[in-house]
Parts: structure tokens; sequence; C-alpha cells
């Protein structure tokens, strides 16, 4: 594994839990691609969860491209006017990188875990709806600053609902109005991560 150069900004800066997390993520959406083993995945993912400095949690993914990097084909929309349907059971499901966002997203999961991350969307709509179905799983929302997001649809049951995405939205921006029901799931909007050193947009 090749590490990053030693004088790399923020490198010796302390990284926290959400830091660690973040490479934890990449590391599993590289082995789902096959870039990794699954060895090499829990090796990697042991040494993310230790790591203290931003210098050792980016020689873990030096080697992987980067998020949005051209030569994976980006997911795309469903057929103008369809929602794109996102259903687990007890798996993973994730929309990163760039990805077109549709008018419509219906998000269902069981046990599993659902991650939608529109900071390198494009979404060409005013408004999008997100209608979410979690049982006993989990779904992760990441939009970027400026966006408006609504969550006063969403009830919930013995799950929870944490909307961190509250700062006053941009003119112009696009609203994402969530609706649905949290059973015994976790719903979790929030910004991208901040890195000293790094792009605000994370």
């Amino acid at each position: 594994m090749t590490d990053l150069p030693a004088h790399r900004p923020g490198s010796e800066l302390r990284a926290g839990h959400a830091d660690r997390e973040e490479v934890a993520e990449r590391l599993r959406e590289a082995a789902g691609d096959g870039r990794i083993d699954l060895e090499e995945l829990e090796e990697r993912l042991e040494k993310a969860l230790t790591a203290k400095t931003y210098g050792e949690l980016d020689a873990l993914t030096a080697d992987l491209p980067a998020p949005g990097t051209p030569g994976r084909p980006a997911p795309s929309a469903p057929p103008s006017g369809e929602p794109l349907v996102l259903k687990t059971v007890a798996g993973d499901i994730r929309r990163t990188g760039y990805w077109v966002v549709p008018e419509k997203i219906v998000a269902k999961n069981t046990l599993g875990q659902i991650k939608l991350d529109f900071t390198r969307a494009e979404c060409r709509h005013r408004e999008v709806h997100l209608e979410i179905d979690a049982g006993m799983g989990e779904v992760r929302i990441v939009v970027p600053r400026g966006w408006s997001v609504h969550t006063d649809g969403l009830s919930t049951g013995l799950g929870s609902v944490r909307n961190r995405a509250t700062e006053p939205p941009a003119p112009g921006t696009p609203v994402l109005r969530i609706t649905g029901s949290a059973k015994a799931g976790t719903v979790v909007v929030r910004y991208p991560f901040r890195r000293p050193g790094r792009r605000a947009d994370g």
C-alpha cells in the first residue's frame, strides 16, 4: 500500500469518529466493486477504525479511485416520470458520486442500510420527494449545504429521525421533502463532512 506524502496539509491532524466511518464506507464500496478482496477489506477496516490521524486514513484509500472518478458508469436515472425505487432486506444500497436525481425516490429497507448522497448528483428539479419505509434498518441522506430539507411528513414508531441539515436554504436550491415512516429504524440527514486541508463539500 502506498503512503501519501508526509507533508500533505492536514495529514498529522487528529481524525474523529465521523472521519473513520467515512473511510470505512469507501472501503466497503471498493470491496463491493471488486477492487479489494474481503481479507484486505477486513485488514483495512481494522486500521481505519483505529486510525488516529488523517494521514493514516488517507493511506488506506490512496490506491482507490476518488468518488465520482470517470471509468465507472454512473447510475442512470429511471425513465422520465417514474420514481427511483431502492429496496433491500439486509444488504446495503448506496447512491454516491455522480447520478441523476429523479423527481421521486422510494427507499424501503428492513434490516439493511440505504445511503443517498446528493453532494455530486445532478438535480434538475426544484423539489424532490423522498418516501421512506424503514423497518429496523437505516437510511442515511447527505445533502449539499444550501438545500432545504423537510422531514415533517416522516412518522416514527420506535425509530428515530435526526435532521442535521438545518442551515438556512440558499435561493434557487432544491427542496427535499421526506415522507413515510421509520418504524424501528433510523433516518439521518446531514451535510458532507468537512476536513482540514480538503474541499468543504467532502
